[in-house]
């Protein structure tokens, strides 16, 4: 599956419909960005049970904004709607694969655990 671009439109719809979303948060103008992007492409082709969508943050300011982007290229993964990473900069493809790899094997009843737990400020508690 080739990369998507998302919008402010498409953003939420994608997240919330897909099981696995990468979002590369780019520009036109930045250099990692440019060497990023390959990689990028590489890993959709590698993984069609991934969505990996592509965020322009010149033309989508207020998605930019709202995802609190200050550098870029910065990397999204969202599991089941939920972020699970985020990091800027360019990562090479191994640590691109580590990262698709890590997200595919979340248990995601524990990552729901967790979020509850420190949204109410009790401790975790192992099943």
């Amino acid at each position: 599956m080739a990369t998507q671009t998302l919008t402010e439109s498409t953003f939420e719809q994608t997240i919330t419909e897909n099981d696995i979303v990468l979002v590369d948060f780019w520009a036109d103008w930045c250099g990692p960005c440019k060497m990023f992007a390959p990689v990028f492409e590489a890993s959709s082709e590698e993984n069609p049970d991934v969505v990996h969508g592509k965020i322009d943050t010149e033309a989508e300011r207020g998605l930019a904004a709202a995802a609190n982007i200050t550098s870029i290229p910065t990397l999204m993964a969202f599991r089941e709607g939920i972020l699970v990473f985020s990091q800027p900069g360019a990562l090479p493809a191994p640590a691109l694969k580590q990262v698709v790899d890590a997200v595919k094997g979340l248990d995601m009843e524990d990552v729901r655990r967790q979020i509850a737990a420190a949204n109410d400020g009790s401790p975790a508690q192992d099943a």
